[in-house]
């Protein structure tokens, strides 16, 4: 296994641990919705469905991007586009830096198109990489290999500082970004890792002509604390508990990020727990809502695993929306809210 390989696993390892997460909290327990008693609604005909960059899903659900070491990654996507076929959900893939600059394709090939012809299906480099050696050619074929709809661009700056080895050069990327967003013949999505993206930084992504942001705040998975945990002692492990709660809350991310740029689709990631959480994300603004380590576990299983989870999800949003009188998203995203 190479040495990003073996990174890769040591991250999945971590994450599954548990012992990598911000102990601050996303923010969505201080949000809490006005009670609906007489909500006129049937539970059954309540519409989940929503409309992401043109795409129409059955759920406004994300597999966000995760990524692992060769072993684990081809079982892992394949659960996940497996269920993702099977309940119209939208799947984004962890880093492509690794099949793109070897051959291994770490279940990352036109494999996934063929297990879920249907859905969106979102690649993914990192956004410093388009200054450390990669550009449009390399996008191009992160976007053809998997035959994407859209190309995650990830955004983090912390977790590279942590990171030993890790790319800590990040000027220019900000050019670079606006550069790809006007060569590139799919959207970009630019999305975070955990530590959240604020009103000015989304003001600047729409200026670079980023079609949409996942904001992937504070409260899920700490990558400062998983660069800690590999680290095993020393300066590295002491840094990263030093900047184990570094970020912005998700819910602070989404608040902020929809005044500032009212137009531009966002995804909700960071700390989601559960549908009650995506519903809060969606009534401050999020179209889709995304988890990755919560749903590591049910992807490690296999698809079946993976149904229910994303089921058990789906119903507790559809529950949120029978008690706030809401039949479908866009109602629930006008639902009144406590004080």
């Amino acid at each position: 296994m190479s040495e990003i390989g073996r990174r890769k696993r040591d991250h999945i390892d971590i994450v599954m641990s548990g012992a990598a997460r911000h102990s601050a909290p996303a923010g969505f327990d201080a949000i809490h919705f006005m009670h609906n008693a007489l909500p006129e609604v049937d539970f059954s005909a309540i519409d989940l469905s929503a409309t992401f960059l043109g795409r129409r899903l059955r759920l406004p659900f994300l597999a966000s991007s995760m990524t692992g070491g060769p072993d684990v990654a081809e079982r892992v996507n394949r659960a996940i586009a497996e269920a993702a076929q099977a309940m119209g959900f939208a799947m984004g893939v962890g880093s492509q830096r690794i099949s793109l600059t070897t051959s291994d394709r770490h279940g990352l090939g036109p494999e996934l198109r063929r297990i879920a012809p249907d859905i969106p299906i979102y690649g993914n480099l990192g956004a410093v990489q388009l200054v450390a050696g990669m550009g449009l050619e390399e996008a191009r074929r992160a976007v053809g290999q998997l035959g994407a709809d859209a190309l995650i661009l990830h955004l983090n700056p912390l977790q590279e500082a942590l990171q030993e080895g890790g790319d800590r050069n990040w000027t220019g990327v900000e050019a670079a970004i606006t550069q790809l967003a006007r060569a590139l013949d799919v959207p970009i999505i630019a999305k975070e890792v955990g530590s959240g993206i604020s009103a000015s930084v989304a003001r600047r992504l729409a200026s670079c002509g980023v079609a949409a942001i996942d904001v992937a705040g504070a409260g899920g998975t700490s990558w400062a604390a998983v660069e800690g945990s590999r680290a095993a002692g020393g300066q590295g492990h002491a840094l990263g508990e030093i900047f184990r709660d570094w970020g912005i809350p998700t819910a602070r991310c989404l608040a902020d990020v929809r005044q500032a740029c009212p137009g531009l689709p966002l995804i909700a990631s960071g700390g989601i727990r559960h549908g009650l959480d995506a519903a809060k994300a969606i009534r401050l603004g999020a179209t889709l809502v995304g988890q990755a380590a919560s749903l590591l576990g049910p992807a490690m299983e296999g698809t079946d695993a993976v149904i229910a989870h994303v089921e058990a999800f789906a119903t507790a949003l559809k529950i949120a929306c029978l008690a706030t009188g809401s039949r479908d998203l866009p109602a629930l995203e006008s639902a009144e809210l406590l004080a």
